[in-house]
C-alpha cells in the first residue's frame, strides 16, 4: 500500500498511496509578552490564507489556518490559570468554498467572517465564541453579540482535551472545513501525579475527512444530491472520501515498543468513526470530552461523532516490528475510509518505559436524577425551509426564535432529547459538561402525531466508552437520550446545537439563556412550553 503510484489523482482515493507521510507532531503555541496580561498567559492567533500539502504526492492546497497552520498550533493551559487569546481575522474578503447566502444572517453580512469557540470550555459567554459575535478583518464589521477582541479562558475545570474552532453563524461548515481548528490541552496537578505517558509519548490526533479536486484543491459540494432552486446551496451533510490525521492523508506514525497516550478528536463536518486497532488489541481509555474517567477502561473500539474526544493509552510493548492500522468500523465507509492511519512499531526503545496505567484516575463527581431542579423534553425534528429543502430543528424552533432553554444559575437540569428523525445527531451543549444517564426507544409516530411520549423498550445504559463527562452526545434515531448537567458560575448567552456542521448552519441550533438563580424548587418540573 505504501508503494509509489505514478498516476496519483487527489480526486480518486484508489490512486492515493496510503501510509507514505508521517503524522505531523503539532506545534505548541508560544505565549507573547503583553503589558496587560500575566507572563506566559497571552496568545495571538491569526487566521490566514495559506498553502498546505496534504500528501507528498499532492500539489499544494489553499487552506485557512490559525497562524496559517492546519491544524492550528496547540494551546497548552493549566487549571485555574487564565489564558488570554486574541484571534485576528486576516482572511481574504471572498471565500474559496461555496457560500449559501440564504442561510440565517449570511445575506446581510460580509461574506468572510470569523469567531472562535473553545469547545468544551467553562467560560463567560463573551469569551465563548458566540456565533453572532463574528468579526471581519481588523474588526471593521462585527456581529450583534461581539463584545471583546481578547478571549479570557479561566480554565476552571479539570484537565482535559478541548479544541478551538470557527463558529461563525451560517459559515461554520465552510470555515472549519477550510482548516480553522486546533487543540487546546488543559492540564492540572492530578494529571501530573498520574505518571501517564508524556512528552513525546503523548500525541494529539485530529481526525477529519476531506475530498479533493484533481488539482489538489479542496472539494466541497455547492449543491445537495437533489434538485433545489438555490445555488450555491447548503447540503444535508458531507462525507469526504479521504481521511486526514493532523493535516495528512492516511499517514503513519513510528513508535517505540512501549506505552503511548493519544488524544483523539473527531473534527470532521459530519463523519462518524468507530476506532479499532486492526489486531483487535485492547486500548485503555482514560478520558472523555470533559476529562479523566474514575478508573481506566479497557475497550476494543469506541465511536466518535463530530467534536467528540477520547483519551486512550495504547501499549506497543509486545508489537516490535509490527505495523498496525487504526481502523474505522463505522457502517458508512468504503475500502478507503475504513482506514485512518498506521502505527509502525519500528523505533528502538530509548529507555525502560516508566509510565503507568493507574488503578484510579479521578474522583467520581457524578450527579443523580434526584438532584435535578428542572426536566426538559426537547425534540429533534425534520421540517422544510422556504425553498423546499430539508431542515432539521431543535425543540421545533429555528435559531432566531426566542430562547426557550433558560436554566437558572446553579441549577441542575435533565434534558430528554427526543430524536424523531431517522438518523443520529451529535448534540453539543455550550458551557457545561454533562453525564449521559440513559437512552430509551420510543414510539416515534405516536409522538409526531399526538405528542405522546410512549417508550417501547427498557432504558439502555451509556456505552462503555462514554461514561465520563461529556459535552457532545450521540442522540440515536428513535430514542430519548437523557443527560444531566449543572449550570454554574456564569449567566448569559450560550447555545446548543447539532455538531454535524451542515445541520448546525441550517438552523439546527438554538440559544440558551442562563439566568440568575430563581430558586428552583423540588420536585423536578417540566417547563410548560416543552409539553406541546
Amino acid at each position: 500500500m505504501s508503494k509509489h503510484i505514478d498516476f496519483v489523482n487527489p480526486a480518486d482515493p484508489s490512486t492515493i498511496p496510503k501510509f507514505v507521510d508521517s503524522v505531523p507532531i503539532l506545534p505548541v503555541a508560544i505565549a507573547k509578552a503583553h503589558k496587560d496580561y500575566p507572563r506566559k498567559s497571552y496568545y495571538e492567533m491569526t487566521m490566514l490564507k495559506a498553502r498546505h500539502r496534504f500528501h507528498k504526492e499532492f500539489p499544494f492546497s489553499t487552506v485557512w489556518g490559525y497562524n496559517g497552520l492546519v491544524p492550528g498550533p496547540t494551546i497548552e493551559a493549566k487549571k485555574d490559570q487564565s489564558t488570554f487569546v486574541k484571534y485576528m481575522n486576516k482572511l481574504p474578503t471572498k471565500h474559496f468554498l461555496p457560500v449559501d447566502t440564504t442561510l440565517h444572517s449570511v445575506s446581510d453580512s460580509p461574506e468572510v467572517r470569523s469567531v472562535v469557540h473553545l469547545h468544551g470550555a467553562h467560560v463567560d459567554w463573551e469569551s465563548d465564541g458566540h456565533p453572532e459575535a463574528w468579526y471581519t478583518q481588523n474588526y471593521e464589521v462585527t456581529g450583534p453579540k461581539f463584545n471583546r477582541e481578547v478571549h479570557e479562558y479561566t480554565n476552571h475545570q479539570p484537565a482535559t482535551t478541548l479544541w478551538y474552532h470557527d463558529h461563525t453563524m451560517g459559515m461554520t461548515r465552510l470555515n472549519v472545513y477550510a482548516g480553522l481548528a486546533g487543540f487546546y490541552l488543559l492540564r492540572d496537578s492530578l494529571e501530573e501525579r498520574l505518571n501517564l505517558p508524556s512528552g513525546q509519548y503523548e500525541i494529539p490526533l485530529m481526525i477529519q475527512d476531506k475530498s479533493f479536486n484533481e488539482d489538489g484543491s479542496l472539494f466541497y459540494p455547492d449543491a445537495p444530491p437533489f434538485p433545489v432552486t438555490v445555488h450555491p446551496s447548503v447540503t444535508p451533510g458531507f462525507d469526504g472520501n479521504t481521511i486526514i490525521v493532523n493535516g495528512k492523508v492516511w499517514p503513519y506514525l513510528r513508535v517505540e515498543p512501549r506505552k503511548y497516550r493519544f488524544r483523539l478528536l473527531n473534527s470532521s463536518n459530519g463523519r462518524a468513526y468507530i476506532i479499532r486497532l486492526a489486531n483487535n488489541q485492547p486500548m485503555i481509555q482514560i478520558g472523555t470530552d470533559g476529562g479523566f474517567l474514575t478508573a481506566p477502561n479497557e475497550i476494543i473500539s469506541a465511536e466518535l461523532h463530530p467534536s467528540e474526544r477520547i483519551d486512550i493509552i495504547i501499549d506497543f510493548s509486545n508489537l516490535a516490528g509490527e505495523h498496525i492500522t487504526l481502523m474505522n468500523d463505522d457502517l458508512d465507509t468504503d475500502e478507503h475510509t475504513s482506514m485512518i492511519m498506521q502505527f509502525r512499531v519500528d523505533l528502538p526503545l530509548k529507555k525502560e518505559d516508566p509510565s503507568e496505567v493507574p488503578v484510579k484516575l479521578a474522583e467520581d463527581m457524578g450527579m443523580h436524577e434526584s438532584h435535578a431542579h428542572t426536566v426538559r423534553n426537547l425534540p429533534l425534528s425534520a421540517s422544510t425551509d422556504q425553498y423546499g429543502r430539508p431542515m432539521l430543528l431543535l425543540n421545533n424552533r429555528m435559531y432566531h426564535d426566542p430562547a426557550t432553554e433558560k436554566p437558572s444559575l446553579d441549577s441542575i437540569e435533565i434534558w430528554n432529547i427526543i430524536n424523531t428523525t431517522p438518523f443520529p445527531h451529535p448534540i453539543h451543549v455550550h458551557l457545561v459538561q454533562f453525564k449521559i444517564l440513559e437512552r430509551r426507544p420510543f414510539d416515534v409516530e405516536l409522538y409526531r402525531n399526538e405528542g405522546i411520549l410512549k417508550f417501547t423498550g427498557e432504558p439502555e445504559e451509556p456505552r462503555n466508552y462514554e461514561r465520563g463527562w461529556k459535552d457532545t452526545v450521540k442522540v440515536d434515531a428513535g430514542t430519548v437520550t437523557k443527560i444531566i448537567m449543572h449550570w454554574k458560575e456564569y449567566t448569559g448567552n450560550y447555545i446548543w446545537h447539532c455538531h454535524i456542521l451542515e445541520h448546525e448552519d441550517h438552523d439546527m441550533m438554538r440559544p440558551i439563556r442562563v439566568i440568575p438563580d430563581t430558586h428552583p424548587v423540588q420536585p423536578p418540573h417540566v417547563d410548560e412550553h416543552e409539553q406541546h
